[in-house]
C-alpha cells in the first residue's frame, strides 16, 4: 500500500521548536540533496554537510521515527523535517531504483529493538526481590499517608487563619516527609497548596477545597485493600505509585481510528511536559498521551493534532483510565478534515461528571464540543443556547473569532473548574490550532464552598467544634454520615459542586462576519504570510521578519485578495505596533479583518485605513460615520472631484474636533490645486498647531500658492545676485532681523537648530519656504549654478540647508543631486547629517545606486549608511557590487561583524535573483575552508534571498 503522503502542516507539527524548524527550511531544498528515495514506508536521503561525507538522513513515516548523521541532539533534526518538507511539497521523489545499505541496516536495528522489548516484558529477573522492595515501599507510603493525615487534623484544629501567617513553610515541610516515604503524588499535592496560602481572593476557599482532596486521598489509602481493583489503582495512581509501561502494554488494546485533538506542553522548570488528548472513532473513548523530557531536551512529536490513525492503545489502570500508550500503529497519520463525536455543551458536562464520580480528585476533562461561537463575554454558546465559560488567559479567543468568523465550529477543549481551555478547532475543513494562552486577569475566583464550612475552617475546630450532620452546596443538601470530619464534609461538598457544574444560559454568540467580496490569497502565499508571523518561521532575526513581512504585504496588495482569516490577529497586532505596514494590511484585511477590528479597540486603527469601499461611497457616512469612514470618503471624493471635496469639508469645518481637521486637510493632497488655496491659508490662523502644520505642508508643495510668493519676496529681498566681471557672479546676503508675527504664521520656527544664530536660522527657514523655480528665474541658473553662487559666502550653510530643506519638501531631484554634489566637495559648509540623508531618498534610484557601489569599492564607511537609504530593490550594477564586496571580505576582513552587517543590508533590497550567485559563493567559500563566522553570514543571505525569491513567486 503506497504512503500516504503528508501535509505541510504535519511536518511543522512535529518540529521540535522553532529553530530546527527554520533550519529545514534552509536545507528542504533540492540543491541541497545528492539522493532521496522512499522504501516502503522509510523515506531517506543524503545531504550535504560541512564534511566531505553527506548526513545519512532516515524517516520512518509509520512511526514517525528519526536517524541522521549530524551531531545534532534534536529529534528530528533539521535534516529530517527538511526532507519531510521535501517530501510533503512533491519535491523529493518517491521509490528509488537502487537503497543504500544504511537505510536497511537502520530498519534492521529498529526491528530488533522491538524484538527486545518484547522479551523483557516478559518480567522481572528476580521476582522475589521485587516483592520484597514493593512490600517495603508498602510500608514507607503507609506511614508518610498516616502522618499526613495526622498533620491534616492539626492543620483543621489551628484554623487556616493561622496558616496564613506560618506560609508554605510547613507544607514544604510536609512534603520533604512524604517525598521520604516515597509518595511523590501526594508531595506534590501538598507542596501546590503551599502556593495558594495568602495568595490572591478566596485563597482560604481554594485551600481548604485543596486540603479536602488530600485528606480524600489519605482515606482511600486507608481503606485501600478494600476498595475495587480501579479505584484503588487510581488512589495507588495519585499517591505516586508508579505503573511499569511493560504491564500497561500487557493490558488488552483498544483498536481505533483515533483522532489526535489537540496538545498542550508545560515546563516547571525540572521536567517538560507534552500532553496530547486523542479521541476513538468508534469506542467514543478519550484518551491521554503523556510524553515527557528534560529542559534542553526535544519532546516527542510523533502525534500529530489535526491527523487520525488506526492504532491499538492500551490504558493506565484506574477508575477513569484517560491516560494511554500507543502499542501498535496500524497507518500512518492522515490529515483530518473534522472530528467525529463531538457532543454539546451539556453531553460534554455530562462526561465530566461521570469522570469525576469515578475519580474525584481530577481537575480536567476532555471535551469535544459540536458547533459553538465565541460571545463577546468570554463563552462559548453551542446551537441549543448552552454555554460554557473560557478559562482565564483564554477569554478572548481572536484565534477562533478570526478562523470562524462567528460562524458555529467544532472545538476540542479541556473542561477545568476555572473554564474551558480550548487545544483547536475545526472550521470549514481547516484544522486551526489555539492560540496559547496570554494573561488576562480573569475572572475572580467564586467560593466553591459552603461558608459554614470556611467559617469553621479559618477558625478552627479546637475553637468551633464540626459537628454538622449535612451541608448545604447550592439549593441542595447533602446529608453526612455520622462522626463525618469538616475536611470529609469538604471533600463531599466540592466534588458535588464541581460534578454538578450546569451549562450557563443568555449568553448570546458574536454577530458573524460579512461574508468576503473578494478572492483569497494563494494558498502557498497565505501560507508563507503564517509563517512569516510565527516565531522563527522566516530566516534573520526580528528585524528583517519584519522587512519580509513588510515585502509580502506589498506584493499582496498589488496582487489582490485578502489573507487567511488565522493570520489575521497576528497581523492586526503587527499593524498596531508599526504604522508604516497599516495602509497595506488595510487593503488585504478583507471583511473578516474589518469585522474583528470592530470587536477589539486596539485594532480600531484598521478602520481608518480600509473602511470598505461600500462605506467609503456612501454620501451619508459623512454624516453619521467613524473618523476613519469620513476621511476615507473625503478622500475617494477628493480623487473624482476635488472642488466637491472642498465644498463637502467647508461645509462642517467649525464642528470638526482638531484631529479630524488636521486629518481632513492632509486629505487635500489628492487634487491638490490653487482652488484649495484660500482655505488652506486660513487654516494657517488655526489654534491647533497639527492643522497649521498640515496646511504648510501642502501650501509649501502648492505651486503659485500665496505662500510661496510671499516667502519669495522675502528671500530676494535677503539674498541678490551681484554681477561681476569674468563671470564671477556672487550672492550678497541681508538676512532677516527678527522673528515677526507674519514670518510665524507663514511656518518660520522660532528655535534654531544647534549650532545656528537666529540670523542665519530665520535665512534658513526663508529660502526652505520658497518655491526653488524662484532662484533658477531670478538668476537665470540651473540649480547647480545657484548652489555654486552660494560657496564661499558667509551664509553658505544656511543657504544651503534653506535649499536643501525645500528640494525635500517639493519633492526636487534636481535641487537634490545638486546639493549632494556640492556636499561631496571640500567644503567649509556641509550639510547637516539628518538633513544629507533625507536629500539622498530624492536622488533617483540609479544616481544613489552608483554612488553606494562607489564608496563600496572605495571602501568609505559611508556605503552601508547609503545602502540603509536606497529605496526599493537595487539595480544591477548596485547588487554585483555589493557581492563582489562580500567575496572579498570573507576572505580578508578581520572583522566579521562588518561582512554579517553588509549581508544583513543585502538580505531585504538585492534582488532576489541574485539568491544563486550568492549560494554559488557559499560553496566556493565552503570549499575554501573559508572562517565558518564568515560563511554563515553569507549564507543567510542566501536563504534570506531565496525565501523572498519563492514568496514573490507564489503571487505568480
Amino acid at each position: 500500500m503506497p504512503v500516504e503522503r503528508w501535509s505541510t502542516a504535519q511536518v511543522t507539527a512535529v518540529a521540535p521548536d522553532a529553530g530546527s524548524l527554520k533550519g529545514a527550511r534552509g536545507v528542504g531544498v533540492a540543491s541541497k540533496w545528492q539522493a532521496t528515495g522512499l522504501l516502503d514506508d522509510v523515506l531517506w536521503g543524503l545531504c550535504e554537510g560541512s564534511g566531505k561525507n553527506p548526513y545519512q538522513v532516515c524517516v520512518d513515516l509509520s512511526g514517525p521515527a528519526y536517524k541522521c548523521s549530524c551531531p545534532s541532539r534534536k529529534f528530528p533534526c533539521k535534516h529530517a523535517l527538511g526532507l519531510l518538507l521535501m517530501w510533503a511539497e512533491d519535491a523529493a521523489p518517491g521509490p528509488a531504483a537502487e537503497t543504500p545499505a544504511f537505510v536497511a541496516e537502520w530498519r534492521a536495528s529498529r526491528a530488533a529493538r522491538a524484538v527486545a522489548t518484547a522479551r523483557k516484558a516478559s518480567g522481572p529477573v528476580d521476582p522475589e526481590g521485587a516483592r520484597k522492595r514493593a512490600r517495603q515501599r508498602e510500608e514507607r507510603v503507609a506511614a508518610g499517608m498516616a502522618e499526613l493525615t495526622r498533620w491534616l487534623e492539626d492543620q483543621m484544629q489551628q484554623g487556616l487563619a493561622g496558616a496564613e501567617h506560618a506560609g508554605r513553610a510547613p507544607f514544604e515541610t510536609m512534603a520533604a516527609r512524604l517525598v521520604d516515604a516515597q509518595a511523590p503524588g501526594a508531595a506534590s499535592a501538598v507542596r501546590r497548596l503551599g502556593d495558594v496560602v495568602g495568595i490572591g481572593p478566596q485563597w482560604a476557599d481554594r485551600l481548604l477545597g485543596g486540603l479536602a482532596m488530600v485528606r480524600l486521598l489519605a482515606a482511600g489509602h486507608e481503606r485501600v485493600d478494600t476498595l475495587p481493583p480501579a479505584v484503588a489503582a487510581t488512589v495507588r495512581a495519585r499517591i505516586g505509585f508508579p505503573v511499569a509501561t511493560e504491564d500497561v502494554l500487557a493490558t488488552a488494546p483498544v483498536s481505533d481510528h483515533w483522532q489526535v485533538l489537540g496538545q498542550t506542553d508545560s515546563d516547571d522548570g525540572t521536567i517538560i511536559t507534552r500532553r496530547t488528548w486523542l479521541h476513538g472513532v468508534d469506542s467514543g473513548r478519550f484518551a491521554l498521551h503523556l510524553s515527557f523530557a528534560a529542559p534542553g531536551q526535544t519532546l516527542a512529536a510523533d502525534l500529530v493534532p489535526g491527523t487520525s490513525f488506526d492504532a491499538d492503545l492500551c490504558f493506565y489502570p484506574g477508575a477513569a483510565p484517560l491516560r494511554a500508550l500507543v502499542k501498535d500503529r496500524r497507518s500512518a497519520p492522515r490529515p483530518m478534515s473534522e472530528p467525529g463525536g463531538a457532543t454539546t455543551v451539556r453531553g460534554a458536562l455530562h462526561g465530566w461528571a461521570a469522570v469525576l464520580a469515578a475519580e474525584p480528585w481530577r481537575f480536567d476533562a476532555p471535551a469535544l464540543l459540536a458547533d459553538v461561537t465565541p460571545g463577546s463575554d468570554g463563552f462559548l454558546t453551542d446551537a441549543d443556547g448552552d454555554a460554557l465559560p473560557l478559562a482565564a488567559g483564554h477569554r478572548e479567543p481572536w484565534w477562533l473569532l478570526a478562523a470562524a468568523g462567528g460562524a458555529p465550529a467544532t472545538v476540542s477543549a479541556e473542561w477545568t473548574p476555572a473554564g474551558l481551555r480550548p487545544l483547536a478547532a475545526w472550521v470549514q475543513g481547516r484544522f486551526v490550532p489555539a492560540a496559547p494562552p496570554v494573561p488576562d486577569g480573569g475572572a475572580r475566583h467564586s467560593p466553591e464552598l459552603p461558608p459554614g464550612l470556611l467559617a469553621a475552617a479559618l477558625v478552627g475546630t479546637s475553637r468551633r467544634p464540626f459537628t454538622a450532620t449535612s451541608v448545604d452546596v447550592g439549593d441542595h443538601g447533602i446529608g453526612l454520615g455520622p462522626g463525618c470530619s469538616l475536611l470529609e464534609a469538604a471533600a463531599t461538598a466540592l466534588v458535588y459542586r464541581r460534578a454538578g457544574t450546569t451549562p450557563s444560559t443568555s449568553h448570546p454568540p458574536v454577530e458573524p462576519a460579512p461574508a468576503e467580496t473578494g478572492p483569497p490569497v494563494p494558498s502557498a502565499a497565505g501560507a508563507r504570510l503564517l509563517r512569516l508571523l510565527s516565531d522563527g518561521g522566516a530566516p534573520g532575526g526580528a528585524q528583517q521578519a519584519q522587512e519580509l513581512l513588510a515585502q509580502w504585504l506589498v506584493a499582496a496588495a498589488t496582487h489582490g485578495g485578502h489573507v487567511p482569516p488565522e493570520a489575521l490577529p497576528a497581523l492586526l497586532d503587527a499593524g498596531r505596533r508599526n504604522s508604516v505596514v497599516r495602509p497595506t494590511i488595510g487593503r488585504v484585511a478583507g471583511e473578516r479583518g474589518r469585522w474583528l477590528a470592530d470587536l477589539r479597540p486596539e485594532w480600531r486603527w484598521l478602520r481608518d485605513e480600509a473602511p470598505g469601499a461600500a462605506v467609503a461611497d456612501d454620501p451619508a457616512i459623512w454624516e453619521t460615520g467613524t473618523g476613519g469612514e469620513r476621511l476615507a470618503h473625503l478622500t475617494r471624493l477628493r480623487g473624482t472631484d476635488p472642488a466637491a471635496g472642498l465644498a463637502l469639508l467647508r461645509g462642517t469645518w467649525r464642528g470638526e474636533t482638531p484631529e479630524d481637521r488636521a486629518r481632513f486637510v492632509a486629505a487635500l493632497c489628492a487634487g491638490l490645486s490653487l482652488a484649495d488655496d484660500e482655505f488652506l491659508e486660513a487654516a494657517l490662523d488655526d489654534r491647533r498647531k497639527e492643522v497649521r502644520e498640515a496646511a504648510l505642508e501642502l501650501l509649501r508643495r502648492l505651486p503659485g500658492a500665496n505662500l510661496g510668493k510671499r516667502m519669495a519676496t522675502r528671500a530676494l529681498a535677503a539674498v541678490t545676485l551681484e554681477r561681476r566681471a569674468l563671470g564671477r557672479d556672487r550672492v550678497a546676503v541681508t538676512p532677516p532681523a527678527e522673528l515677526t508675527d507674519e514670518l510665524r504664521r507663514d511656518g518660520v520656527a522660532a528655535q534654531p537648530a544647534r549650532g545656528n544664530g537666529v540670523r542665519a536660522w530665520l535665512l534658513e527657514e526663508v529660502v526652505a519656504g520658497t518655491p526653488l523655480a524662484t532662484w533658477t528665474t531670478a538668476f537665470g541658473r540651473g540649480p547647480s549654478a545657484v548652489v555654486d553662487l552660494a560657496r564661499g559666502n558667509d551664509w553658505e550653510a544656511a543657504l544651503l540647508h534653506g535649499w536643501a530643506k525645500a528640494a525635500i519638501t517639493q519633492a526636487d531631484s534636481d535641487w537634490a543631486s545638486a546639493l549632494v554634489r556640492n556636499d561631496s566637495r571640500e567644503s567649509a559648509a556641509g550639510l547637516r547629517e539628518a538633513v544629507r540623508w533625507d536629500l539622498h531618498l530624492l536622488l533617483p534610484p540609479a544616481d544613489l545606486a552608483r554612488i553606494a557601489a562607489d564608496f563600496l569599492r572605495r571602501e568609505d564607511h559611508l556605503a552601508h549608511r547609503l545602502l540603509a537609504v536606497h529605496p526599493g530593490a537595487w539595480p544591477d550594477e548596485l547588487a554585483v557590487a555589493v557581492i563582489e564586496t562580500i567575496a572579498h571580505r570573507a576572505r580578508t576582513d578581520r572583522h566579521s561583524w562588518q561582512l554579517a552587517e553588509l549581508c544583513r543590508a543585502a538580505a531585504t533590497a538585492m534582488p532576489p535573483a541574485y539568491a544563486t550567485h550568492v549560494a554559488q559563493l557559499t560553496t566556493r567559500l565552503d570549499q575554501d575552508s573559508a572562517d565558518p563566522s564568515r560563511i554563515r553570514p553569507v549564507a543567510d543571505l542566501a536563504r534570506t534571498l531565496t525565501f523572498r525569491h519563492e514568496m514573490l513567486m507564489e503571487f505568480q
